[in-house]
């Protein structure tokens, strides 16, 4: 492929504006920036061995930024006891989301109840997949984040080993108990693993009761020092579903500075005016709100209180999104920031990624308008087209 390339004729999305420009990428990295006016910011470009992308009549957004999707779970086993090949899955899966605009992805991998992908070796095994296949090639940029349950007390040493071999970008720890954030209703928990798992109500209780057992035997202080080591090596920490002003308190003592899924807007704004980033899910904007009845993820952005937007379990969902936003009266470029700046700072890559400025690395997209959906015409990737639908009416 070329290493230089420009988009022409673009809406070019900036960190405070949308403007009618062409684009000048040379070497993987964003080199000149026209307003059309005439002139070059830089200097004065010629046409050889340059790659031009038509940009007319769509919009041009810096690479979308997903840190908290747990996708890849459904890749790899559609169904209950349904496995596919893990590398299979990856595959298939990374296409997708160089579809759906997603250039950098951590994908999100939970050490929790031990059914389905959670368990130790399968989490493993896919931790080691994606590490290998971004070293080897990749159509974007792949990361992990481990969703560590702090009931599952076998899974530390993995959790450890994880941080201290350098493998993770991002940890977050979760509390799916009984009774607990997001399952804080009574019989939540008990439906929701009959529904994903298949099983029935008597291997539920099972799992509720040894679940409840190992809870009563965590040790915080532990998990404490595991959190503060991956802090030490840069690696960002979360809570998530926090359901109240006590548990940000204690996702705080515990070095967060993300809440993933606030179950309140009381609780996002607490959690806001102690400095963490909120992050809410671009399938609750989409649908109109949450499937649990929890936060409407659009109330907490109006009101100020939300920065980050992840695709949760929907990629799709991310860049419909930011122009759901857009129509609720967001700006354009802070939707956009929601899904690219906002969460590259958030896990320390805003000096490199995250938005269209010069001398960053060139990861974009093209948008048009598709029965006034937003769909992707082209992704690039550090300069290199790798998505494109030339034949886009």
């Amino acid at each position: 492929m070329a290493n230089r390339l420009m988009i022409k004729d673009g809406s070019i999305v900036l960190p405070d504006g949308v403007i009618h420009a062409d684009l000048l990428v040379e070497n993987g990295v964003i080199a000149d920036i026209n307003s059309r006016s005439g002139t070059w910011h830089n200097r004065t470009h010629s046409d050889v061995d340059l790659q031009i992308i038509d940009a007319k009549g769509a919009w041009v957004l810096p690479g979308l930024i997903d840190i908290h999707c747990d996708a890849i779970e459904k890749e790899v086993e559609p169904r209950p006891n349904t496995l596919f090949p893990m590398d299979m899955a990856f595959l298939q899966f990374e296409r997708k989301l160089a579809g759906h605009g997603i250039t950098t992805m951590l994908h999100s991998l939970s050490l929790g109840v031990g059914l389905s992908l959670r368990g130790e070796h399968l989490v493993a095994d896919m931790v080691d997949l994606i590490v290998s296949m971004r070293r080897e090639r990749s159509m974007i940029r792949h990361g992990v984040h481990l969703r560590y349950e702090v009931s599952h007390l076998t899974g530390f040493d993995l959790a450890q080993r994880f941080i201290s071999d350098g493998l993770l970008d991002y940890l977050s720890l979760m509390d799916h108990a009984p009774g607990q954030g997001q399952y804080h209703r009574p019989g939540a928990f008990e439906r929701y693993v009959m529904k994903n798992q298949g099983v029935g109500l008597d291997e539920v209780s099972r799992i509720v009761e040894e679940l409840e057992g190992r809870r009563s035997r965590v040790d915080w202080s532990k998990l404490k020092s595991l959190t503060s080591e991956a802090r030490s090596r840069g690696i960002a920490v979360a809570s998530h579903d926090d359901d109240s002003t006590a548990a940000v308190n204690r996702s705080l003592d515990f070095g967060a500075t993300v809440s993933e899924f606030p179950l309140s807007l009381e609780t996002a704004t607490y959690a806001d005016s102690r400095g963490m980033d909120v992050c809410v899910g671009a399938p609750n904007i989409v649908r109109g709100g949450s499937h649990d009845g929890n936060l409407r993820a659009v109330e907490a952005i109006q009101n100020g209180v939300a920065d980050i937007l992840c695709s949760d379990y929907h990629p799709a969902s991310l860049l419909h999104a930011i122009f759901t936003l857009e129509t609720e009266g967001i700006s354009l470029p802070k939707a956009v920031a929601m899904a690219s700046l906002n969460p590259a700072r958030a896990i320390g890559r805003n000096e490199k990624f995250g938005s269209i400025e010069l001398g960053k690395r060139a990861d974009m997209i093209v948008v048009r308008k598709l029965r006034n959906n937003p769909v992707v015409q082209y992704t690039i990737v550090d300069g290199t087209l790798v998505h494109a639908v030339k034949d886009f009416v």
